[in-house]
């Protein structure tokens, strides 16, 4: 028997990999359509729901309660297993270093707390729900995130630019990779808890160790520079998005790192991709190193919706 996964927000980042990730494991993918679809009808008998809509930061205090409320009906009419794609902004500028499901959702910023709403939400609900927790993503598709936006920004100058300290450790998690894991653990449903927030290990490294890797997948030295946050801070008066960017900037400032621990429990086989092919696949170096340089880049900023 075919199992079946909707999909919310298939042309975005997570959906979008999700999708693909699902259809390639034989599973019967639906492809939400906002235009033209109801919620109530997509869901019904589904196996999984991946919540994959993801608005703007500036709309996130109007719209993403509403979009949880309307998730969580989906998965309790439809008995189906919800997959949010989580991240760090829930813990807080005062969390330590090693961040795990245990780490307190202490945000004190707006962003931060809307997200801690957001996974208190479903952790009352009563719908089965993974929370797949990861860092910044790292896309092999050009998606206008802090990679190809920022890091992968000025390569063909010889420029390896970073948004903070360059000896601060980060969370990074190659897209392909996290969406596999969501399958898997899809797939193992029955023996995860009926709420489970489960930190996805990726990448935890240095802005050094990224430059160090970025020169190893080129082949040639680059110059590495501080990111100038300037522009956004004379702009955020006027720049919605600009606001919540600067919100977050502490988390280049701040170092941290997910633990891998529980999902290397949960998911004792998985292998990901190691850093220097995610980098290579994120420049699309299979086009040459020039090329892929001058592809770089989407036009869209970090956290934008795609």
């Amino acid at each position: 028997m075919t199992r079946t996964a909707l999909i919310l927000g298939p042309s975005g980042r997570f959906g979008g990999h999700t999708a693909t990730a699902f259809a390639a494991a034989g599973w019967d993918v639906r492809r939400f359509d906002r235009r033209r679809d109801r919620l109530e009808d997509a869901a019904r008998g589904v196996e999984v729901i991946v919540h994959g809509w993801h608005p703007p930061y500036h709309r996130w205090e109007a719209e993403v309660p509403g979009l949880t409320r309307k998730v969580i009906a989906a998965g309790r009419a439809s008995g189906a297993l919800v997959i949010v794609p989580g991240n760090v902004y829930p813990y807080g500028d005062t969390a330590p270093e090693r961040l795990t499901a245990d780490v307190p959702h202490a945000a004190r910023n707006r962003l931060g707390q809307i997200r801690a709403e957001m996974n208190a939400a479903f952790r009352e609900s009563g719908v089965r729900t993974l929370i797949l927790r990861a860092g910044d993503f790292i896309d092999p598709a050009p998606s206008g995130l802090w990679f190809d936006r920022v890091l992968a920004s000025r390569l063909s100058r010889g420029v390896f630019e970073y948004p903070g300290p360059m000896e601060c450790r980060h969370a990074w998690a190659y897209l392909p990779d996290m969406a596999r894991a969501a399958v898997a653990l899809a797939e193992r449903a029955d023996s995860l808890d009926r709420f489970t927030d489960l930190p996805f290990p990726g990448f935890g490294v240095t802005g050094a160790e990224m430059h160090a890797a970025f020169e190893r997948v080129l082949g040639r030295p680059l110059r590495a520079r501080r990111m100038n946050w300037l522009p956004f801070q004379l702009a955020a008066p006027l720049w919605p998005m600009g606001r919540g960017l600067l919100e977050m900037s502490y988390l280049w400032r701040k170092p941290h790192y997910l633990d891998g621990t529980a999902f290397r429990a949960a998911l004792p086989g998985f292998t990901g991709t190691p850093l220097d092919a995610a980098i290579a696949s994120a420049l699309r170096l299979e086009v040459g190193p020039d090329e892929a340089v001058a592809r770089g880049g989407s036009g869209l900023l970090p956290g934008q919706a795609a």
